[in-house]
């Protein structure tokens, strides 16, 4: 087990290199100077060519290369200066001469714009994003295994074809038209009845009551991203229930005159799960991705939001962190996975 964990790092180590390589070249090959971004047309040529040289524009392209991992990484070897001490988070720090071995967060670089820390700017924004997969995966996981329960009880009926028509529907019709169609129905149009709004964050601040819960503007957002995986739960629960009702025990469940609720909860549902286990494990990685025009079209105060507003300003080190970051969520998740099932599966360590 401990082999198969070693490996599993190793690889997700992997994966997040080629991601950072990815990052730097995007970073280096997009149009536009950063250096005029941060420091406006009117800026002086000393201020212009003071930047540069912090930011390390002015090396060659593997030593900026080099800077770069060294930034990133949680271990590494700085200059021991004041500017530097004060420019990185350090946990820990070891003199050696002129340089110093350091542990501290990877640093991001600052924002263009606001010229703040990006993973300052991440990390309060980190939050929003989380709750909302959450809410969508847990929503999506108790309505689809209640749809695909149904489904598989009335097979070939017209319950069971509406239902499985109504999740092709779902997983046809991409999240951001969803959004738009769901906001403007539930959030403007019924808005009276509902009592929901058609944007709106988990916190928002009163000018009167300072910042408060607002518990109601994530309803909209979570049905929203909920609904494609929902609709594949709904289908894996019912293929997955009517193999396990057409199983012997069922049957003999059934000739022992067990009453049929605990015949389809305690029998049928709990052998037909671990597909929907399976599913739900994948899209909770998948659902952070899937949430950038989720969140920006409800005005959702999250990653997503903020890097689509990144986008529209050029703010690089924003875009960019925001991808090493959704990547390393990626790849822990995974990681993760991997390991519960090889804990559960010893077969899945052998191979």
């Amino acid at each position: 087990m401990v082999k198969f964990i070693v490996r599993r790092l190793f690889n997700g180590s992997l994966v997040m290199f080629g991601v950072v390589v990815v990052t730097f070249l995007l970073y280096h090959t997009l149009p536009g100077d950063p250096v005029n971004m941060m420091a406006g047309n009117s800026s002086s040529m000393e201020t212009r060519q003071h930047m540069r040289e912090e930011l390390g524009l002015d090396q060659p392209l593997l030593q900026q290369f080099v800077i770069y991992i060294n930034d990133l990484s949680v271990v590494s070897v700085h200059a021991n200066t004041e500017e530097n001490k004060s420019k990185y988070d350090y946990w820990l720090l070891l003199p050696l001469g002129e340089h110093a071995l350091t542990l501290k967060s990877p640093y991001l670089r600052r924002s263009f714009r606001s010229n703040k820390r990006v993973d300052d700017i991440l990390l309060e924004h980190l939050p929003g994003t989380l709750w909302l997969t959450l809410v969508s995966i847990v929503f999506a996981a108790i309505v689809g295994i209640v749809i695909g329960g149904i489904a598989a009880l009335n097979y070939g009926s017209y319950i069971d074809n509406f239902l499985m028509s109504s999740s092709v529907l779902g997983i046809s019709t991409p999240s951001f038209v969803s959004a738009i169609v769901i906001s403007i129905t539930f959030g403007y149009y019924l808005s009276d009845y509902t009592h929901l709004n058609m944007t709106g964050s988990l916190w928002e601040t009163d000018p009167i009551y300072g910042r408060q819960l607002q518990l109601k503007n994530i309803i909209l957002p979570a049905l929203t991203l909920g609904i494609r995986p929902l609709t594949i739960i709904a289908q894996l629960t019912r293929n997955a229930m009517l193999d396990v009702l057409s199983q012997d025990y069922i049957l003999t469940a059934k000739a022992k005159g067990l009453p049929p609720f605990t015949i389809i909860v305690k029998h049928a549902l709990k052998n037909a799960l671990n597909p929907v286990v399976t599913a739900i494990s994948g899209w909770m990685a998948s659902l952070i991705t899937g949430a950038f025009f989720v969140e920006y079209i409800f005005k959702w105060k999250g990653i997503g939001m903020k890097t689509i507003q990144a986008v529209e300003y050029l703010d690089l080190p924003i875009i960019i962190g925001a991808t090493l970051m959704i990547s390393g969520i990626f790849v822990l998740i995974n990681l993760f996975v991997d390991i519960l099932y090889a804990g559960l599966d010893p077969r899945i360590r052998l191979n």
